[in-house]
């Protein structure tokens, strides 16, 4: 029987999501939307550009546009200092620029953290 019950159940989702698709595709401003990007589809095949291509062309205009951060660092911290350990027991070398690595934890938990430190090298 829980499969009949779950045969109903999904058929009724179905049905809810079949009117609300039709809903949406009254409305105006999706229709709108739609239509823009039908053109900018066509723009795209007319002139043989990728969506890859229109977002660099974009972000040159704009570079709000790409949704990445600017080529500025303005409001941005500078980066952290690589930092180099050498494990004295197995020659072993970590560079990192965060304290969260994997070995680096691995060899605190085995070595201790003040030993792991004293192998930080400048």
């Amino acid at each position: 029987m829980a499969k009949i019950n779950d045969y109903y159940q999904k058929k009724q989702l179905m049905e809810k999501l079949a009117a609300e698709l039709e809903k949406l595709e009254e409305d105006q401003a999706l229709k709108g939307e739609l239509e823009f990007e039908n053109k900018v589809r066509a723009l795209m095949k007319e002139y043989d550009k990728s969506p890859k291509d229109v977002l660099q062309i974009l972000s040159a205009i704009d570079p709000s546009v790409s949704g990445a951060k600017a080529d500025s660092t303005a409001g941005s911290r500078p980066k952290r200092p690589m930092k180099t350990y050498k494990n004295p027991h197995t020659g072993e070398v970590v560079k990192t620029r965060g304290g969260n690595h994997k070995t680096l934890n691995e060899w605190r938990q085995k070595h201790g953290k003040e030993a792991v430190q004293s192998w930080q090298q400048d």
